[in-house]
């Protein structure tokens, strides 16, 4: 079942409910699919991997606009991005532990032949492909920065 099928179907059961939370987030994940799919024209359908790179750009623009509300002292609206994030969060694929993500860290280093915090960037270029929707960014430099020395 494609992401855009589980969201139509979500969305009827979310209106059955009347879950209004759910469905505003299910109506605006479909809403940035289908501009991506205006973009790259009409007769596009999009991949399970373009699906789950904007799926992922929703969870970043969410947390990236939490810490800027929990900065301001916004509580109200914090704990909307909290609820509208564990939404989004049930469409994602199954995040990796951070045992995993040193696993594969460690295995591209090794790859891409790292040896310094120089190299950084060619190993969080390397990385980021393997572990798209099952991590983000922040916590993969953060492994790649503690291994590389």
């Amino acid at each position: 079942m494609s992401l855009l099928e589980r969201l139509n179907s979500d969305m009827k059961q979310a209106m059955k409910e009347k879950n209004k939370d759910k469905l505003s987030v299910i109506r605006m994940v479909k809403a940035s699919l289908q501009n991506e799919v205006i973009n790259l024209g009409n007769n596009v359908t999009l991949s399970a991997d373009q699906e789950l790179t904007i799926l992922t750009r929703e969870v970043k623009q969410r947390k990236d606009s939490l810490l800027e509300f929990e900065k301001a002292g916004r509580s109200d609206l914090v704990d909307k991005l909290k609820q509208e994030l564990l939404i989004l969060e049930e469409y994602l694929p199954q995040q990796l532990s951070e045992e995993e993500l040193l696993e594969i860290v460690r295995a591209t280093i090794s790859e891409v032949g790292a040896t310094s915090k120089a190299d950084m960037g060619k190993v969080m270029s390397a990385v980021m492909p393997k572990v798209k929707g099952q991590a983000d960014g922040s916590s993969v430099n953060k492994a790649v920065a503690s291994l590389l020395k």
